[in-house]
């Protein structure tokens, strides 16, 4: 019986995939409300707000997946909120949830607040679409859109052949969720879809993104990873698309064998820090105490988005922004 494949990963290759390709998720799920936007005007991501005005601080770290404001069409002058959830399992909670969240998101900005769940669970029975509490004549109402992941389970072809990179993602979901104890599938799988970004033809800006989603979620154990970057590392050199970053790029000709994403999850952020340090360093010049200072503080996540950054910065400045 084959080994089961590690836990992966869903909520952040999900907040990636949308800040990256808003118009195509909602295109891609929610038809009938993205054809009511204006999209002439840019959507504005507003999640990282409710973190500063202290939003994280409410009972259960009530914060939504994705918080953006958009304009609708015809003329209309009004701009609205879009509370966006993506749920990959089965929460019996999670109508009571989106109530509160939709409620407190209203009572902060004073705003209209429409909210829309994507259903990424296993469950093709489990469809909650609204929250509803009648009592003494009191009724709590909401209703919400859903989409349904497993949906689109039965058409892999088609979701492999679109352009929409959002119907990538949701194939790669799938692809893991059916892999689940069945780690030659999921190695397979990544690999073929990894090889797919190429054919698409897409800017090198979105092949680096999606490519960062696939290994946030389609996690493989050290030997299949191996593999896995040796066969990208090939694809690097056909399409010359530096796939991996500075730092990533010295875990792995160091023959760091857990790579940078598992030795930075071991605790390991020290020596991702000493490296970015050194490659700042070679390109810049000795560093300001101020960035020294910044480094020691910054998150891995903070570290590997700087390191992102590096290859097209021609300064210190354009990196920190």
């Amino acid at each position: 019986m084959p080994a089961p494949t590690p836990p992966a990963r869903y909520d952040l290759p999900w907040k990636i995939a949308m800040a990256h390709a808003f118009p195509a998720f909602m295109a891609f799920f929610f038809a009938d409300l993205h054809a009511k936007i204006d999209w002439t005007k840019r959507p504005r991501f507003r999640d990282k707000e409710l973190a500063k005005i202290g939003f994280t601080d409410a009972p259960d770290n009530m914060v939504a997946d994705k918080l953006v404001e958009v304009s609708l069409r015809d003329d209309n002058p009004e701009w609205i909120l879009l509370h966006i959830e993506v749920q990959s399992q089965r929460d019996t909670r999670l109508s009571r949830r989106i109530l509160d969240y939709n409620y407190r998101i209203f009572n902060e900005y004073g705003r209209p607040v429409t909210s829309v769940v994507l259903l990424a669970d296993d469950d093709p029975n489990w469809r909650p679409q609204a929250f509803h509490h009648e009592q003494l004549g009191s009724v709590q109402h909401l209703s919400f859109g859903t989409a349904k992941l497993l949906d689109y389970a039965m058409s892999p072809d088609a979701l492999l052949a679109s352009h929409n990179p959002i119907a990538w993602v949701a194939l790669a979901h799938l692809r893991t969720q059916q892999a689940r104890n069945n780690i030659d599938e999921l190695y397979a799988a990544k690999l073929q879809l990894s090889r797919r970004l190429f054919q698409h033809r897409w800017s090198r800006r979105r092949i680096l993104t999606l490519f960062k989603v696939i290994n946030w979620m389609m996690v493989l154990p050290h030997r299949y990873q191996e593999l896995y970057w040796q066969a990208m590392r090939q694809l690097d050199k056909e399409y010359k698309m530096e796939l991996m970053n500075p730092l990533e790029q010295m875990f792995f000709n160091n023959g760091m064998e857990e790579g940078l994403e598992r030795g930075l999850e071991q605790g390991r952020k020290e020596g991702a820090l000493a490296l970015l340090e050194r490659l700042l360093t070679q390109r810049f010049g000795p560093l300001p105490s101020a960035v020294r200072s910044k480094l020691a503080k910054a998150s891995v996540a903070q570290l590997t988005a700087w390191a992102d950054a590096l290859p097209q910065a021609q300064s210190l400045k354009q990196i920190f922004q």
